[in-house]
């Protein structure tokens, strides 16, 4: 990510029902016949890996103690009535799997490459599916470093063998959405994970094109150049681009595992009224459609996806995004479709001084999921994330599960 930063980005940029007791299961049609596969009641936390951010807590450690590590996190998801984990396995163009594709993460042995003994996503699938959780594959498709020397890169890795693939934005190293064989290099290398393991899910963030960085330019100049003719501008192609990888993703996940989903969970506004009579009554400093060239909504709309779990990580009553504004109208796009919509709740928040002070109240989290019942739509939840859950720094997760989580979570499957 690192999503952490990501969000300080975006808060700068915007400074500017009970749910259902355990996880039915449905399904909606989608076009074309057939059925899609639906949970309703999910009850979800992001397990982030880059950086460290959750797990494990430093690089280094044995394999004994990462695997301690990982079931904690497991069983605190049983403990919290949770019942899916959205595991980080490819936090920047590597792998915490043996993939033939693409390195071994450093963020297990603080050496990118090197081997930690043992199979993180393949124990996470084995132990989630015991406890009776669902285990998401989270992918990040593009980013490659948290730098810009590709030299600190490992020497066989993908990006040093074709640096053509490589652009430098923002301090970081970003595989280039534009070009075709890249595209296909990073379904490639992440579908590896679905032909090995049962995963529940193949699970993206908000990630596409970076996120903008002042006075910097994303320099795709050749490769819009070679592929961008047939756009009436750089955006438009852009927006193909990711929207490409969305479709042709979404397709190969069932070719690899039918029952296997494709959700994403994109930054929470697609659009400002202001900007698009479609859009939000927000003044988000951030729209996906414009920043990101991500169509979150077309996605929904046209069924390519079949979850979508917009991060909506505002208060209720906050001015430039307001949870209470955000959450119909996402309702509103998912109304009618096969996908499934489920929201992506800002724990980490709950009882941090620097928030505002609805985040100060415990109660605040749970006025979320109250509001969120009054719309069918909306068929779950996802917290970010798994060290706030442990922590649960102000007792919200607490007060979510004494309100809404009345009895322990069913098995989704």
């Amino acid at each position: 990510m690192s999503r952490l930063s990501r969000r300080t980005f975006a808060a700068a940029a915007l400074a500017a029902l009970t749910t259902v007791p355990g996880a039915a299961q449905g399904a909606a049609a989608v076009p074309g016949g057939g059925r899609r596969r639906v949970i309703t009641d999910l009850r979800g936390v992001w397990l982030a890996t880059v950086a460290n951010r959750d797990w494990p807590s430093r690089p280094g450690l044995t394999a004994a103690e990462q695997r301690t590590e990982l079931t904690a996190h497991l069983d605190t998801a049983v403990r919290r009535r949770l019942n899916a984990v959205i595991f980080q396995v490819r936090p920047t163009a590597d792998a915490l799997w043996p993939s033939p594709y693409e390195p071994w993460s450093q963020v297990l042995t603080g050496t990118q490459g090197r081997s930690p003994g043992w199979d993180p996503l393949g124990t996470a699938v084995e132990e989630a599916h015991a406890r009776g959780l669902e285990l998401h594959a989270w992918f990040n498709p593009y980013r490659i470093a948290n730098h810009t020397d590709p030299g600190r890169l490992v020497a066989t890795h993908p990006a040093r063998r074709n640096p053509d693939w490589v652009v430098t934005y923002g301090g970081k190293l970003y595989y280039n959405p534009g070009l075709p064989e890249v595209r296909a290099f990073v379904q490639d290398a992440m579908l590896d994970a679905v032909h090995r393991y049962p995963v529940d899910a193949v699970h993206f963030d908000d990630y596409f094109y970076p996120y903008p960085v002042a006075g910097q330019r994303f320099d795709d100049d050749a490769a819009y150049e070679a592929h961008g003719g047939a756009f009436p501008d750089r955006a438009a192609w852009r927006r193909d681009n990711i929207n490409r990888l969305v479709r042709e993703t979404a397709a190969r996940v069932k070719d690899v595992r039918p029952t296997t989903r494709f959700g994403i969970s994109p930054f929470g506004v697609w659009r400002n009224a202001a900007t698009d009579p479609r859009g939000s009554d927000t003044r988000a400093g951030v729209q996906t459609y414009d920043d990101l060239y991500a169509d979150t909504r077309r996605w929904v709309r046209e069924n390519w996806i079949d979850y979508i779990c917009p991060q909506l990580y505002w208060n209720i009553g906050f001015p430039a995004a307001d949870y209470a504004k955000l959450l119909p109208w996402w309702a509103d796009v998912a109304r009618g479709t096969g996908t499934s919509l489920y929201v992506g709740e800002a724990l980490y928040k709950a009882g941090d001084p620097a928030q505002p002070a609805a985040w100060q109240d415990p109660a605040e989290l749970s006025r979320h999921l109250t509001l969120a019942g009054r719309y069918a739509q909306v068929r779950g939840h996802v917290y970010f994330a798994a060290r706030e859950v442990a922590a649960d720094r102000n007792g919200a997760l607490a007060r979510v599960v004494a309100d809404h989580y009345g009895r322990p979570a069913r098995p989704p499957r």
